[in-house]
């Protein structure tokens, strides 16, 4: 697992209230101008390297300054440890010892990490990584919206005039995608039919804001062809993965459903992936030598 960069307070609640109860979160508080943060930065990057169940991110206290003030930081670095959404521990300053000996401590089992559940070897749910509320989406019904297919209940996503969607998703780090996993409502409620699963959809890479004109005018990146039974929320839907490296935005153009009908839905869509590191050891490397 590589680090999260939290660039605003909503990402950091979202770091928290997504991660499991039992998931281990550390959040390095860190600053541009700060030596000893820059110090351990690499260490720090080795850590999330080595720690793979557990959550590593960064807050730039310059930058975040309200998540910083809110969460009583007040020297730098500071490391604070959570779970559940509540803080477990704190260590300031640069000591690389106790910092790993305090994820030693708080890590759990790492057999018992969620991230293999998505059924895919090294990959994970992207839905941490997903900025909620900046998801553009075209011709969805107010009652079933967008929101509803992150969530893991009953509620869906519908389309409005037609049987078309567009859906741009904004990720907060830039991303892998491997593959996908798509629930569609079953025969379940009485009201709803597998049918209106989504059929056709087109992909397109690091693209934003787009409408249903630029989708005949721009180039997918891939369509897929999918039939019911890749509707059922388990079954990997395989992305060509040369094509979806270095993503910080996706568009589906959901173009039709499996059975005709006036309005398409889907109840839940999982993006599976890894982040990608952006910060290389030797650029922390060198900042910390810059540092006076």
């Amino acid at each position: 697992m590589s680090i999260k960069h939290i660039h605003n307070a909503t990402q950091f609640r979202e770091l928290l209230s997504s991660a499991p109860a039992t998931k281990l979160v550390v959040v390095d508080f860190t600053a541009s101008w700060c030596a000893p943060c820059q110090t351990i930065a690499p260490f720090f990057t080795q850590l999330s390297q080595k720690y793979r169940h557990v959550t590593f991110a960064k807050v730039d206290v310059d930058q975040v300054k309200d998540v910083a003030s809110e969460r009583g930081v007040t020297s730098m670095p500071t490391f604070q440890f959570y779970q559940g959404g509540n803080k477990i521990a704190e260590m300031k300053g640069a000591n690389p010892r106790g910092l790993e000996d305090l994820i030693k401590q708080h890590q759990g089992d790492p057999n018992m990490d969620p991230v293999s559940s998505v059924g895919v070897s090294g990959h994970s749910d992207l839905k941490e990584f997903i900025t909620l509320n900046q998801i553009d989406i075209r011709n969805e019904q107010e009652e079933h919206n967008v929101r509803n297919i992150f969530k893991d209940d009953e509620g869906y996503l519908e389309s409005d005039v037609d049987e078309q969607l567009m859906i741009g998703i904004p990720f907060n780090q830039t991303v892998r995608i491997h593959s996908l996993k798509i629930k569609a409502p079953s025969a379940i409620h009485h009201f709803i039919s597998a049918s209106h699963g989504p059929k056709t959809i087109k992909l397109f890479a690091n693209k934003q804001n787009m409408d249903f004109d630029d989708a005949d005018s721009v180039q997918e990146t891939q369509t897929l062809e999918l039939s019911e039974a890749d509707l059922d929320g388990k079954s990997i839907i395989n992305l060509r993965f040369v094509k979806f490296q270095n993503i910080s935005s996706v568009v589906l153009f959901i173009i039709d459903n499996q059975g005709d009908e006036e309005t398409t839905q889907i109840q839940q869509l999982t993006f599976i992936g890894s982040p990608v590191e952006t910060t290389k050891m030797g650029d922390l490397k060198k900042a910390g030598d810059d540092e006076h």
